[in-house]
């Protein structure tokens, strides 16, 4: 495995503009801003690294696909009765 404490995480999108830069030594990047539910097929992402000294990039890989986790749906139907200290809170 090659030493890359001197190395940056760089991750692009398909169109080859930057979308995150990480932090050097770092082995591990954040794509963030998705919507919950989206689908991303392989290649939309690529990651390669840069020599934090010499500026040197390697090239560039594809990302394998993922889809982004979603939210539960939000509360719908809700009740509360009341009790003698609160309520019961319910919903669908």
């Amino acid at each position: 495995m090659a030493d890359r404490t001197n190395q940056i995480e760089i991750i692009y999108d398909k169109t080859g503009k930057k979308v995150v830069e990480g932090t050097k030594g770092d082995l591990s990047t954040v794509i963030t801003g998705l919507t919950g539910g989206t689908t991303v097929a392989d290649g939309d992402y690529k990651i390669s690294f840069k020599d934090a000294t010499t500026g040197l990039e390697s090239e560039k890989v594809d990302v394998p696909g993922f889809t982004v986790e979603k939210a539960p749906d939000k509360p719908a139907d809700v009740k509360a009765d009341a009790t003698s200290d609160g309520a019961n809170v319910s919903a669908d």
